[in-house]
């Protein structure tokens, strides 16, 4: 099952009053009014459109005309949907749909706009532990770094951006929200504000990214603003703010040219800090801090990317290198060993050899 993208505009007209183009407007307004982030009322409404063509598609103009069949019809659609080039959707992605219908359903039921909610008793798609597609190395980050140019004015505003992005591990948005006023160089850090959740944080910024920041400051950002400035630190090549997917496919070509063989963009910085400062030995907690993780769950999917840890232990423990090491010579103990071993805590010495065979 294939179908084309969605339209921008919802269909039907705002002036039914009980249509899906009036009731999603009132229910996104809602959502303002309670401090959802643009970016969440953004999403919301793309998905109550996908929502109103398909049922625009059979006949159905208003919310009130939905029961709980036809919602377990939709979420079976999802399922078998394909996309132009033939890919499913994943479950994550038919799990956001789904909310976001749960949610309007109850918002409509609560308001007293329907006699009662279809989508009470739905059961959403279960969404697996996934880890980062990709997660580059500092290596790698370095050769997506060094393709920007910054023999030319936009090359030093590009490479400002990924050194920010890298250092700071901020998210896209938040990147494209920061102004003058947020940085502060003497103190060396960057004050987030509304991030995820709507929370503001005080995140620190690495010497080499501020050099990047004071160069792009003095010397590409007067050229760039327009009248009335109003303090966005990064702007695009006619002086406007830039929108997220500009950003994304900006970054994403770099990514590409680098010739480090991984796809991706703005996230990859994240990704990569986080691994990267958590092999390092930091704390789990810091790393929770600096990414605005409100859960450590969320923060503990970089722990399973983290190999460099466990690929000690393993080579320190695992019977197949000890035999390869100990054929060479029989009478002497793997060399090496004993000082990989006194790194090791006492806790993970007494994990690693229970399990010994």
């Amino acid at each position: 099952m294939r179908w084309k993208n969605a339209p921008a505009v919802m269909p039907g007209s705002v002036r039914d009053v009980d249509g899906f183009a009036n009731r999603s407007r009132e229910h996104l307004d809602w959502l303002r009014v309670r401090g959802f982030s643009e970016e969440t009322i953004e999403t919301r409404e793309r998905y109550l459109t996908y929502f109103a063509v398909w049922c625009a598609d059979r006949s159905l103009s208003r919310p009130n005309e939905i029961t709980k069949p036809i919602l377990e019809r939709h979420q079976r659609w999802l399922y078998y949907y394909r996309s132009e080039d033939g890919r499913p959707l994943s479950f994550q992605s038919q799990h956001h749909r789904l909310s976001a219908l749960k949610v309007f359903f109850r918002w409509l039921a609560r308001e007293n706009f329907i006699l009662s909610n279809p989508a009470s008793e739905l059961e959403l798609p279960k969404v697996g532990k996934r880890l980062p597609k990709s997660v580059l190395t500092p290596r790698e980050i370095e050769a997506v770094l060094a393709g920007s140019d910054v023999k030319t004015p936009l090359g030093i505003r590009d490479r400002a951006m990924m050194e920010t992005f890298y250092s700071s591990g901020m998210r896209r948005g938040e990147l494209l929200r920061l102004k003058l006023y947020d940085l502060d160089q003497e103190r060396g850090s960057i004050t987030i504000r509304q991030g995820k959740g709507n929370k503001d944080r005080v995140v620190p910024i690495g010497e080499r990214a501020l050099a990047w920041l004071a160069k792009y400051l003095d010397e590409v950002r007067p050229t760039l603003v327009c009248e009335p400035d109003e303090g966005t630190i990064f702007l695009t090549a006619r002086g406007a703010e830039f929108l997220r997917e500009n950003l994304t496919t900006l970054i994403a070509g770099y990514v590409e040219r680098s010739g480090i063989g991984k796809k991706g963009s703005c996230h990859l910085f994240r990704h990569a800090m986080a691994t990267a400062m958590l092999e390092n030995g930091a704390d789990i907690r810091f790393i929770q801090a600096l990414l605005g993780h409100s859960r450590i769950e969320t923060t503990q999917i970089y722990t399973e990317v983290s190999i460099k840890k466990l690929k000690e232990i393993h080579s320190a423990t695992h019977p197949a290198r000890m035999t390869k090491t100990r054929s060479a010579a029989p009478s002497d103990p793997a060399p090496g060993i004993e000082n990989l071993l006194t790194t090791l805590t006492e806790e993970e010495l007494e994990e690693t050899t229970d399990h010994q065979p």
